[in-house]
C-alpha cells in the first residue's frame, strides 16, 4: 500500500472572507501547516488550487494540481488529485486546508482499515466524513463519471462506492478531542483557535 495525500484548497473561503491557505498559524501558512502534517503519514502530496490561485511556498516535492472547472466543490479538486498521482500510488488521504488540527496518525488508521473497500470513512454524530478519509485511487473513474453527470456531491459518491464506515469513536485513542474533523469556516473559528495552544 503506497498512501498519497490531497490537500483540496480551491474553495472560495466565502464565510472566512479571505483565502484560507494565507491564514497564519504561527511561523507559517494554513497550507504549509497541513502539508507537514499529513507528510508525516503519506508521500507524494497533490496541493489542488483553484485556476490562477497563488499559494504560499511548500516543499519541492509537493504536487501542484488545479481544478479542471472552476466553482464545482471539493469533488472537482479531488478528481484533479487523483489524476495527478502515477500508478504506484494505490490510496489517498483526502482532506482541505481549513483542518489544521488532524492528527497524522488518522491517516494509517483509516489505511489499515480499508481492506478490499473503495474507502475507509469515519462517521461522526451520524455524518460521515468525507474530507478526512482514505480512498482507492482506482475511485477516479466513478468521481469522473460522477463529475461528467453533474453529480457534484462528495457525500454522494460514497453511496457510489464500497465503504468501510468506522465510528470516529473508535479513533479517540489516536486523537482524543478528534481534533482531525475541526474545520475552520469562518474568521471567528479562526480567531478562537488562535486563543488556544497548538
Amino acid at each position: 500500500m503506497n498512501i498519497g495525500a490531497i490537500v483540496l484548497c480551491g474553495g472560495r473561503s466565502n464565510r472566512m472572507g479571505q483565502p484560507k491557505a494565507w491564514l497564519r498559524l504561527g511561523d507559517e501558512f494554513l497550507l504549509q501547516r497541513i502539508v507537514r502534517l499529513v507528510a508525516r503519514e503519506a508521500s507524494p502530496i497533490v496541493v489542488v488550487t483553484a485556476p490562477d490561485q497563488e499559494i504560499p511556498a511548500l516543499p519541492l516535492d509537493v504536487i501542484h494540481a488545479q481544478d479542471h472547472h472552476a466553482n464545482r466543490g471539493p469533488l472537482e479538486g479531488f478528481a484533479a488529485g487523483l489524476a495527478a498521482f502515477d500508478s504506484s500510488v494505490t490510496h489517498a488521504y483526502l482532506t482541505s486546508t481549513d483542518a489544521p488540527l488532524l492528527t497524522a496518525g488518522w491517516i494509517g488508521r483509516l489505511a489499515a482499515e480499508i481492506g478490499t473497500h473503495d474507502a475507509a470513512v469515519a462517521i461522526h454524530d451520524g455524518h460521515p466524513q468525507p474530507l478526512a478519509a482514505v480512498y482507492r485511487t482506482s475511485v477516479l473513474k466513478t468521481v469522473q463519471s460522477r463529475l461528467a453527470g453533474d453529480q457534484l456531491s462528495l457525500r454522494g459518491l460514497l453511496d457510489a462506492i464500497d465503504v468501510v464506515r468506522i465510528d470516529a469513536e473508535t479513533l479517540r485513542d489516536i486523537d482524543p478531542d478528534l481534533r482531525t474533523l475541526r474545520n475552520l469556516n469562518t474568521y471567528e473559528d479562526y480567531l478562537r483557535l488562535l486563543d488556544e495552544a497548538l
